[in-house]
């Protein structure tokens, strides 16, 4: 069954050049003008992954990816004409999986798309694994995780991230590790993405040292799971 992708675009042109080399790499095209739009779309027909640009009318990108992180872990790659750190960040702490700036190649957009999509599949050592940590329970099969025996409203990236690191208990990870393993050797993007998924983390996890389990900072190297006892 063919993939279906969602490019939300305001500039038209760009969405003309795009959707006959998704459509040739097998893709089902829907196509938005404006934020509005886009939402309206993303709800209708639940596409497997989104281009979101983030200047567009209505409603501009970044609170359409914001909205949908409330209710999707749907893969989103950003579309943005600025290049500013300050930007790109932003798309990622609103839940972006990546992003890419104009002006771009129809072949880079296709090569981003790949391996987001690749990244999404759990490796057969993941498969039908759960672990568990005192209140915590990460389910990477089913992709969720529970604390205290409710379910926390986690992204993929989020729940990957944190499985890589649970899987390892009391040891270094590093951030170069943890960008190879969870966005792959081809990932385009600033290796910061991995602090921006961790404070996260630790944000809807509410870390503050209550739990026999914690996610510790090395500086200037990477992240520890530390954890007294492992169920």
């Amino acid at each position: 069954m063919a993939k279906s992708i969602l490019i939300a675009d305001d500039n038209e042109e760009i969405i003309k050049i795009l959707k006959p080399y998704m459509i040739k790499e097998g893709f089902d095209v829907i196509t938005a003008f404006d934020g509005k739009e886009a939402l309206t779309k993303y709800r209708h027909f639940n596409p497997d992954i989104m281009l979101l640009d983030i200047m567009m009318p209505l409603v501009d990108g970044l609170k359409v990816c914001k909205e949908i992180r409330e209710e999707s872990n749907v893969p989103i790659i950003m579309i943005t004409a600025k290049s500013e750190d300050a930007d790109k960040i932003l798309g990622l702490n609103n839940g972006a999986d990546d992003y890419i700036v104009k002006p771009f190649s129809p072949g880079e957009v296709v090569a981003r798309i790949k391996a987001v999509l690749r990244r999404l599949v759990p490796s057969e050592e993941q498969k039908n694994n759960i672990i568990k940590y005192d209140s915590l329970q990460i389910d990477i099969s089913n992709y969720n995780v529970k604390l205290n025996s409710n379910i926390v409203n986690l992204t993929k990236k989020e729940i990957e991230v944190l499985w890589t690191l649970a899987s390892s208990p009391n040891k270094l990870v590093t951030r170069d590790s943890l960008l190879d393993n969870i966005w792959g050797v081809d990932y385009f993007g600033d290796p910061r993405t991995v602090d921006t998924h961790i404070k996260r983390l630790r944000a809807k996890l509410c870390l503050n040292g209550q739990y026999s389990w914690d996610i510790k900072t090395v500086w200037g190297m990477g992240y520890k799971f530390e954890a007294e006892e492992h169920v």
